[in-house]
């Protein structure tokens, strides 16, 4: 019988796994319980979750990233006067507030019809922003390339992802696309999730999305998810087809025959 703490060091059959994931596999045991260093770092990782929830959008930061990339930007607000209305009130996340609604209702520079309309928000993790530069810029030169005509990126702090639906209206998009922090996980803080929806309209349901998650150095990485959306929202395009009905059918490379149905 081993003795406590032995595991790690008599070779747990599952340590060389853990070079494959950021899951809590194969940390020991101290008799019947698990060792001070795992529970120390489940609290650690907790803590940080819980961190990234309350962080505050530095949409100033991102705009001036975007910028100097040469992509335009404005700002919109939702009806969540603050974080914790909108964590508590998820409704008021999904609704423009009076003087968004006017600013995208006037004629002018913004007014549509556009291919693409891009929202970036902090969701449930302001971290996950630091992602949204290097997905959008890649992704904006090879649809522009394609002769899509984008909107200015609209920053959106406190924002739901529904909340794409009444923009994507209001500019008569083709497509909208939705940037925004996702539910933090225990080691992911700063998960960015894409949505996008294939001519939205204020009925429009998950069921009408397609979404690209985990966009992060340690997932997907940003210029890879630009390059995954924008093959998504070309195919939708093409087929006149969205949400459950588009499929991620994109070979990969050395795969022959390969591609796997994209869950809304």
């Amino acid at each position: 019988m081993d003795p406590p703490d032995a595991p790690l060091a008599h070779g747990d059959p599952w340590i060389h796994l853990r070079r494959f994931t950021a899951a809590r596999i194969a940390i020991g045991r101290t008799g019947g319980s698990q060792p001070t260093s795992a529970i120390l770092d489940f609290r650690h990782a907790h803590a940080v979750a819980r961190d990234a929830v309350h962080a505050a959008f530095d949409a100033g930061a991102l705009a001036r990233s975007l910028n100097g990339a040469g992509i335009l930007t404005e700002s919109l607000a939702t009806n969540a006067p603050d974080r914790r209305s909108y964590l508590l009130r998820p409704d008021l996340g999904r609704e423009l507030d009076f003087a968004s609604y006017e600013k995208l209702g006037t004629p002018g520079e913004i007014s549509g019809p556009w291919d693409l309309v891009i929202i970036v928000s902090d969701g449930l993790a302001a971290a996950a922003t630091r992602h949204a530069a290097a997905t959008i810029v890649p992704l904006s030169a090879e649809l522009t390339a394609a002769g899509w005509r984008i909107a200015p990126v609209f920053l959106i702090p406190l924002a739901r992802v529904k909340v794409q639906d009444p923009i994507g209206v209001l500019l008569k998009a083709r497509h909208s696309l939705m940037l925004l922090g996702e539910r933090p996980g225990l080691g992911t803080p700063d998960s960015l999730g894409a949505y996008f929806t294939a001519g939205p309209t204020l009925a429009s349901t998950d069921a009408d999305r397609n979404c690209v998650s985990n966009i992060r150095q340690e997932g997907i990485p940003p210029a890879q998810a630009a390059a995954k959306l924008a093959w998504l929202l070309k195919e939708s395009a093409r087929l006149g087809l969205g949400g459950v009905h588009l499929k991620d059918k994109q070979p990969v490379p050395g795969i022959v025959g390969a591609g796997a149905p994209l869950s809304p």
